[in-house]
């Protein structure tokens, strides 16, 4: 039976216990790791988020109550001891921090009782996920997702210290604002006091932030909630949290100096890694020709290589379809794998065509140097010599080639060096490797919409030199827009903001808004506009992919106490549920029945 906690105060957390303490007394509380009864002797091991204690029972020390109490411990009840610390009468465990003392019990009061847990508490669970996430509570007394989630609050603490001394003010923005639907699906909020209109939860703070700007704050950041209804996958959720600030009078090397100087405090603070500055920086057009991305993995090489003056009068039907319609003909070198079996590469062939590939062609060059190819009957001797050489094969090497349009040769090449990366153990996650991707194209052409779009958000601001083909040839136009990549994640990313009217009209008109359709949008924003913008810029990291790249996890969902599924539900609440039916009423909404198939 649980017992009260009156008289009884904690005076040490359980790796707060030290080898200084022995001979002392001391009161930790916690909760049952695990018990073994020996016979005479019990052994506890007592958890609490910052380790693990043993505590050992004997009668002849606790006496025969508090001994019978003991052994009646399970795992997950929770209990406070008092007892005297000693030095480990066997050998020291090395697996716990405090593995060179443990603490004789003399008195033990069980302050809750527990079930069986569904799964067992400990380290690196191998239980279902969605079990662990039915049960996200007790998941989370796991030590290594408690550390993350220390890591997580250690990461925005570092954050605001090192802001904060730049300068930065610490300026919170509503999470009731306007739907200005361009980009992600917005979660609709609907208004009791005004029915039938509704608010959005911001998709990020972006028009607010330059407000700021507007107002003269000079210098904002804030670690903000944001939310967007859109498919989900390993690091996305439909709620997030962004590290966001904005700059008032600065340029692109402005904001990458002062960010580069924060990631090095906290990557060296968390992970005890020394990051050389500055960072490298690489064009967007770049990162897609040598590695088919815009977040491209540095850890490894494979780059792609753009053969297709090499093979552009060959009779290979693929190659020549591809270069006619304007396509290009690229591969990468797997170095070493020309030994891999035909059943594998057959298998990276349904891979690629999973990314758009109608098929992929390769050459195997065994030891010897001779090819062993899927295409080499349509192409001379001397165009398969010039082709591997250009490719820098060497016997033993596996070359792959893709063409196509040069969107799908990117995507196709891009993730087919990184599943190789995959299968060959390449990919070490303590092994940063950082990049500025910048230069991005200020617009992309959407086949479903039927005009170009903003690759960012409207308020992106054109390259100088680069303004004159807004009307000509707006695909030319790059942005003054940047990326942080680590590891081959967008840990974040920003851009230099537009501050001229005229130069905000002509991207409007270019993205197809009227003035009417702008100003219902944006209106007080531009309106904000009339009276005085300084030149501005500003950048946002995925907070909870930075958090996933410095601890090694592989979801997102390792870093989020309490994050939600693929489908956007909470298998732990079981939101998101039908409401009742007054609620709805007193907001104006009527649900319309699905029709059954």
């Amino acid at each position: 039976m649980a017992e009260s906690m009156v008289g009884i105060k904690r005076s040490h957390r359980c790796t707060e216990v030290t080898t200084a303490n022995i001979g002392q007394d001391v009161t930790v509380m916690g909760w049952v790791q695990k018990s073994r009864n020996k016979g005479g002797i019990i052994f506890v091991d007592l958890r609490d988020r910052s380790g693990i204690l043993q505590i050992i029972f004997e009668e002849s020390d606790c006496g025969a109550e508090n001994f019978a109490k003991a052994e009646k411990l399970r795992s997950e009840f929770v209990i406070a001891v008092t007892g005297r610390v000693e030095a480990r009468s066997g050998a020291v465990n090395q697996n716990l921090a405090t593995g060179a003392i443990e603490v004789r019990a003399k008195s033990m009061r069980v302050l809750s009782e527990s079930e069986t847990p569904p799964f067992p508490i400990e380290e690196n669970s191998k239980t279902k996920e969605e079990l662990r996430l039915k049960y996200r509570f007790l998941d989370l007394r796991r030590p290594d997702l408690q550390r993350n989630m220390m890591v997580r609050s250690r990461v925005a603490t570092l954050t605001r210290a090192f802001l904060a001394d730049e300068g930065f003010l610490e300026i919170e923005t509503p999470t009731l604002i306007k739907s200005t639907p361009e980009g992600a699906r917005d979660y609709l909020v609907p208004s009791r006091v005004h029915p039938g209109s509704f608010y959005a939860l911001p998709q990020s703070p972006q028009l607010f932030k330059q407000l700021l700007m507007c107002s003269g704050y000079d210098r904002y950041f804030q670690i903000a909630r944001c939310y967007r209804d859109e498919d989900l996958r390993a690091d996305r959720q439909p709620e997030f949290t962004q590290i966001d600030m904005e700059l008032s009078f600065v340029d692109v090397d402005e904001v990458l100096d002062v960010n580069e100087r924060l990631l090095q405090k906290l990557f060296k603070e968390i992970c005890d890694y020394d990051l050389p500055l500055p960072l490298p920086r690489m064009t967007w057009q770049e990162a897609m020709d040598r590695f088919g991305s815009d977040k491209p993995d540095l850890r490894f090489g494979m780059e792609l290589q753009n053969v297709s003056e090499v093979v552009k009068g060959c009779e290979f039907a693929v190659f020549k379809n591809a270069l006619e319609s304007g396509g290009s003909v690229r591969g990468i070198n797997a170095e070493g794998q020309g030994h891999m079996p035909r059943k594998k590469i057959d298998a990276l062939v349904e891979y690629a065509k999973g990314f758009g590939a109608k098929g992929l062609a390769y050459v195997a060059i065994n030891e010897d140097g001779s090819l062993k190819s899927s295409f080499a009957k349509f192409m001379t001797e001397e165009e398969m010599s010039a082709l591997v050489a250009a490719m820098g094969g060497k016997p033993g090497d596996l070359l792959l080639f893709a063409a196509d349009r040069n969107k799908v040769v990117y995507d196709v090449l891009g993730n087919l060096r990184l599943e190789l990366a995959r299968q060959l153990d390449l990919l070490k996650k303590d092994d940063f490797k950082f990049l500025w991707v910048t230069e991005f194209p200020l617009l992309e052409y959407s086949e479903e919409e039927g005009r170009f779009m903003a690759m960012h958000h409207p308020f992106t601001m054109p390259m100088d030199e680069d303004l004159q083909y807004i009307d000509s040839d707006p695909g030319r136009v790059r942005a003054k827009a940047y990326d942080i990549v680590l590891n081959g994640v967008e840990m974040g990313g920003g851009s230099v903001r537009i501050h001229q009217g005229d130069v905000q009209s002509k991207m409007f008109e270019v993205l197809g808004f009227t003035p009417e359709r702008a100003n219902d949008q944006f209106g007080f924003l531009l309106e904000a506009f009339k009276y005085g913008v300084p030149p501005h810029a500003g950048l946002a990291y995925g907070f909870d992919r930075m958090v996933m790249l410095m601890v090694g996890a592989d979801s997102i969902r390792d870093v989020i106490a309490f994050p939600k599924v693929k489908d956007a539900s909470c298998l732990m609440t079981e939101a998101p549920t039908p409401v009742d039916p007054a609620q709805l009423k007193e907001l104006g909404i009527e649900v319309a029945e699905t029709e059954a198939e």
